[in-house]
């Protein structure tokens, strides 16, 4: 048994020593003192650049100060009548927003949030079919304003507020944005209720305490305050000139590089029932920022609970638990876990609010962990990647009036008779996700991480293309992909432009493999008449 002051960790003698020699480099390095100094010099790669990417280092001093305003906001929102809150954006514009809506919930007498972070028809639709448009507040949630998938978004949703209240649908619309950006011009343009202007040295990814997270909870009426409170507690903890092995940030970063050390790269998450979606953000954290340069690790999140034996020694688990929860279930398969040599830190969490801290813990074990890989934990390149190539789709489509044909890919028997020892198979999935869809993916994984002992993943496109499709094209060669895509018989038009949502979804999936086929990867795909799980069901199962 290894412990530290805030976490409990079960692990074999193999893995408390990578532990450890990972927390003497890091006091070697004075890790601790010079990350709080910016030395950015911890980082291969651009310097200045990441540099320019560490206030989250220090989001409470900058966030303290602007809750009064943004609470101010929400109770002048409520207070005109509005019921509903759209949150337009994509990956670390969005992800750490939907958790807290998921986990700490809303307040009563406040909007609802409904966030749309996929271009598929589906999802646009079912989103606009659930709310009252003339009481409805649109947040359009870009760092850069260039982000295709709010932008068409945007576009959609403020045509169809103009027809009801012509010049005033801008007082619909509020953006949460960097300073100089396109989205603040368009705001500025375009009457836009408000404009929050978040601090440019906060990136995506590590941006949920700052106002791309905190705008959307306070209309929520989540307690903003208490939330960044638990942050400063636990950056007090990792702060200047503590020891690697007191500071939980460190910890938790010298476990998971300890373990990828060894070869367990497929970091699972366990969590009580009501964390169950804090994966969804640590996932796009932990793979944009350490999918890179041949490297990686793997984030494995939902998985359902397979037998002892299908667990292969590629694995290393976090357990995130919540107090008072329902546990009974996950605490048994950590003990079983750890009985069978798996190592396992768990996590302890007050209550929800805990959130807070636990965001900065994971955003300073990530920085950490690029340190220990050897590669720079604050860029993206291959997203860049798949950008470039969904917009050459688009063009063709302009061009051509339709979209290349796909080819290259193999079918699922092919794709997973390529499984083998340390792979994961990744589920990539441009359709609506809903409850009844989730079902079908985790009977389709527990079906294969027990037949073949990998670990399997699924994203829901295009959200997966700003979080883990930086893995799948930089990370270890390690991922066996399975793209489902889907025909659109209700397809939803994009105003002012000559193709539609579902136009843009299928673009952005065959850019995706494109991008994937040009590096090698192992690719099947599916082709679905229409989105209907039962269908779904039935196209895995043949497989």
């Amino acid at each position: 048994m290894t412990t530290n002051s805030d976490g409990e960790a079960t692990i074999p003698p193999d893995v408390a020593q990578s532990l450890s020699d990972c927390l003497a480099e890091l006091d070697a390095q004075r890790f601790t003192e010079r990350i709080q100094a910016h030395d950015a010099t911890l980082w291969r790669g651009n310097e200045d650049e990441s540099r320019r990417r560490l206030g989250w280092l220090h989001v409470n001093d900058t966030m303290g100060p602007q809750t009064g305003s943004m609470v101010s906001f929400a109770d002048r929102a409520r207070g005109d009548g509005f019921v509903d809150v759209v949150l337009l954006g994509m990956g670390g514009s969005s992800l750490g927003a939907e958790v807290l809506s998921q986990v700490i919930g809303g307040t009563p007498g406040f909007p609802r949030l409904h966030v749309l972070d996929s271009t598929v028809p589906g999802a646009v639709a079912f989103v606009s079919h659930r709310i009252n448009l003339e009481h409805t507040l649109f947040i359009v949630s870009s760092k850069s304003g260039g982000t295709l998938e709010p932008n068409l978004l945007y576009e959609y949703f403020s045509h169809n507020a103009s027809a009801t209240a012509g010049h005033e649908a801008g007082s619909q619309f509020i953006a949460i944005t960097d300073a100089g950006s396109s989205l603040e011009r368009t705001a500025r343009e375009h009457g836009f209720r408000h404009t929050f202007l978040n601090p440019t040295d906060i990136g995506g990814r590590y941006s949920v305490l700052s106002l791309f997270g905190l705008v959307p909870a306070a209309l929520l009426g989540i307690d903003i305050s208490r939330l960044l409170s638990r942050a400063a507690h636990m950056s007090g903890l990792c702060g200047r000139g503590t020891r690697a092995k007191d500071n939980p940030g460190a910890y938790l970063g010298s476990y998971i590089g300890g373990c990828a050390r060894l070869g367990r790269n497929k970091l699972t998450f366990l969590t009580s029932p009501r964390l169950q979606s804090f994966g969804l953000w640590a996932e796009q954290l932990i793979a944009e920022s350490t999918g890179k340069e041949g490297k990686g690790i793997v984030p494995v999140m939902g998985e359902p609970e397979l037998p002892l034996s299908a667990y292969s020694h590629d694995r290393a688990f976090v357990y995130l638990r919540l107090r008072g929860d329902d546990n009974t279930a996950t605490d048994r398969l950590s003990e079983r876990l750890a009985g069978a040599g798996f190592p396992c830190l768990t996590l302890d969490a007050a209550d929800e609010y805990a959130l807070g801290s636990e965001f900065y813990r994971w955003e300073y074990a990530t920085a950490v962990l690029g340190t220990l890989l050897g590669i720079n934990p604050f860029d993206q390149p291959d997203v860049q990647r798949a950008k470039d190539a969904s917009t050459k789709m688009l063009q063709h489509y302009e061009a051509h009036g339709s979209l290349p044909h796909a080819d290259g890919t193999v079918t699922l028997p092919a794709l997973l008779d390529s499984l083998r020892q340390g792979d994961y198979l990744g589920v990539t999935a441009y359709i609506r996700q809903r409850p009844e869809t989730d079902s079908v993916f985790s009977r389709f994984r527990q079906r294969i991480g027990s037949q073949y002992r990998v670990c399997t993943t699924v994203g829901y496109g295009p959200r997966f293309l700003h979080s883990t499709g930086q893995l799948h094209k930089g990370g270890p060669n390690e991922c066996v992909l399975l793209q489902i895509v889907s025909e659109h018989p209700d397809d939803v038009p994009v105003p002012g432009k000559d193709f539609s949502f579902g136009t843009v979804a299928d673009a952005q999936a065959l850019g995706d493999l494109q991008a994937l086929l040009s590096l090698n990867r192992r690719v099947g795909r599916i082709v679905l008449e229409s989105d209907d799980p039962a269908l779904l069901a039935t196209m895995l199962e043949s497989g």
